[in-house]
Parts: C-alpha cells; sequence; structure tokens
C-alpha cells in the first residue's frame, strides 16, 4: 500500500523556489540539506498530519553525479512549480514489481536520515511525471517530525493528465487518499493548503 508522504516543488534555484513558494503560502521555509546522490539540495516546509514539502533543485556547488537526477531535474526550466507527489509504502521492491516504470530503488541518505527511492532511468515519471515517485524510509525518523509547526494543512492534492482515469485506475488498489483527486486537463499538479491567513493555492 501507498501513502502520501510529502510535495516536491522543483526549482532552477533555490531561494527562486523559496520565495515562490513563501509568496504563495504566506510562511517560511526551514533549512533543509545537500543529497550526494544527486548533486541536489532542498528547504522544508511542514505540514499538518505527518506531510510536508520541500523545495528542491540541483546544487550548483556539488561535483556532477554522473547519473541522471530525481524529479527530472535535468530538464527543469522556467519559474519553480509544484513537480512531484511522493508516497511511501513498506515494500518498495514489491511496489517496482507492479510499476517497474516507477524505476529502479537508489539508496539515499541526508544525515542520519536513511531510505531508498524508485527513480527512473530518465529521471522522468510515467504520466509526463504525474505518477507518484515511491520510496521507503529505512530509518526511524521521518522529517516531518523535526520541522517546526507551520499551520499548514493540505486540503486537495489536484493531480491533472490527459489520462487522469488511467492513472487513477493504476493507483486504485494502493492508494487510498481523499485528499488526492485526479482530474482530466493538461498535465499539472495543484496543492490547496489550508494556511493561518486562510487558503492558498500552490501550482
Amino acid at each position: 500500500m501507498l501513502e502520501l508522504d510529502h510535495l516536491a516543488v522543483v526549482a532552477c534555484d533555490l531561494e527562486a523556489g523559496r520565495a515562490a513558494v513563501e509568496e504563495a503560502l504566506g510562511v517560511a521555509l526551514q533549512p533543509g540539506g545537500q543529497h550526494a546522490y544527486f548533486s541536489t539540495h532542498n528547504l522544508l516546509l511542514g505540514l499538518e498530519e505527518g506531510l510536508y514539502l520541500e523545495v528542491i533543485s540541483v546544487d550548483p556547488d556539488a561535483a556532477d553525479p554522473g547519473v541522471t537526477r530525481w524529479f527530472d531535474l535535468d530538464r527543469m526550466a522556467g519559474v519553480p512549480r509544484l513537480g512531484n507527489w511522493i508516497c511511501r509504502s513498506d515494500d518498495l521492491e514489491g511496489e517496482v514489481q507492479r510499476f517497474p516504470e516507477a524505476g529502479r530503488p537508489v539508496s539515499l541518505a541526508r544525515g542520519d536520515l536513511k531510505w531508498r527511492m524508485a527513480v527512473p532511468e530518465t529521471g522522468r515519471l510515467p504520466f509526463d511525471n504525474l505518477f507518484p515517485a515511491i520510496m521507503q524510509w529505512d530509518c526511524a525518523a521521518h522529517p516531518a517530525e523535526r520541522l517546526a509547526a507551520s499551520g499548514c494543512v493540505l486540503q486537495r492534492l489536484v493531480v491533472a493528465h490527459p489520462e487522469a482515469a488511467e492513472l487513477s485506475l493504476q493507483l486504485a488498489s494502493v492508494l487510498t487518499d481523499g485528499r488526492v483527486v485526479f482530474e482530466t486537463g493538461a498535465p499539472s499538479l495543484m496543492a490547496e493548503v489550508m494556511t493561518p491567513s486562510g487558503l492558498r493555492v500552490l501550482r
């Protein structure tokens, strides 16, 4: 089974990503860290109900990783955007067998956080990158537990795609989350977030 774990805003520049999210939600992001394997870095925002949001970009101070980066960051262009949604599983190998196009498991770490994530060889997930990235935590800690409360609650995650019905059907047996809504339309993600200043939208 899959559970919604976090959302990823992709950006060409981390500070541009910070500015976009803080303007959209009206709350401040918190420090994140570096991901040595993919030469990326991030900023974080704790959400209620055990979720969190990250802003992620290529780390300009890191060496070329020699592999295609996750979240399709090697092809990232334009303004920061909500680019990916990530689900966790207690059986990553089983999920990869069920969804081989989700990618191969890659072992990752940041400090004492350890996890594995299925990453396609191209860095791009099915359904125009709107299939969820699938991961498994291999540590007792979870980033959301360490983040200061922001007062933000995810109300809905709208996954739009021309083949939304097929995407929903593929995930129906493993993901049951009323916050995740599939709609037919141009490929995009939209998060409706209740913040201390009211309902805000992040795209």
